[in-house]
């Protein structure tokens, strides 16, 4: 095993793993939408694209024929959407949030109206990550010639996949941005659907 493949195996265990540690342990400090959140995003990551990816539903291929040997062993194809769906959830969901909260210096009052600025460093946390990932962790398994299948959040496919750019003889493609794209402005709208929720329940006169 080379240590890239290394690299990537730790990697995406501890992106997937540790934020339910973390959730766990730290769940009678947390804000009650955390959990909600946290399955929302699964769910909706999953669904969106990460099992279409991993299995080459519609004009893909497989991830199992897109990677190594090796890479396959330690993240069997039946997993491997599970694994990068928990870290979409965890990782990149919640860890957005987060730092959102931290960039505010820690005023909540941002996850209960639209904040710009906050938004902002979500934002960008999401798209920096996903370039991250595709030129540094997963860049073969996501380079050219190595079609992924068109899914519900990445609606374009393959058929309009054009390179954003090159480096060191890697590819940014334009089909595996596009959900992060998306997403983040649902994410953020949930959670403060969420709270103005959250506060209508707690308001004895209603």
């Amino acid at each position: 095993m080379s240590f890239e493949e290394l690299r990537v195996i730790i990697i995406v265990y501890v992106s997937a793993l540790l934020p339910i540690y973390l959730v766990l342990k730290n769940r009678s400090v947390l804000p009650d939408w955390v959990p909600g959140i946290y399955i929302g995003a699964f769910i909706t990551c999953a669904l969106g694209w990460e099992l279409w990816f991993t299995y080459g539903w519609v004009d893909g291929d497989s991830v199992d024929i897109r990677r190594s040997a090796n890479l396959n062993q330690w993240l069997p194809l039946h997993i491997n959407w599970l694994m990068n769906s928990l870290a979409d959830a965890g990782t990149i969901t919640l860890g957005g949030l987060w730092l959102m909260w931290m960039q505010a210096k820690k005023d909540y009052k941002i996850f209960t109206y639209w904040n710009w600025s906050a938004f902002s460093v979500f934002m960008l946390w999401c798209i920096g990550q996903n370039i991250f990932v595709e030129m540094f962790l997963y860049h073969d398994q996501l380079s050219e010639g190595k079609d992924l299948s068109w899914a519900p959040l990445s609606p374009a496919g393959p058929y309009l996949n054009p390179v954003l750019f090159e480096f060191n003889d890697r590819s940014l493609m334009l089909q595996t941005q596009i959900p992060w794209l998306i997403l983040p402005a649902f994410i953020y709208k949930a959670v403060i659907l969420l709270n103005k929720k959250g506060s209508y329940e707690m308001t004895p006169e209603d």
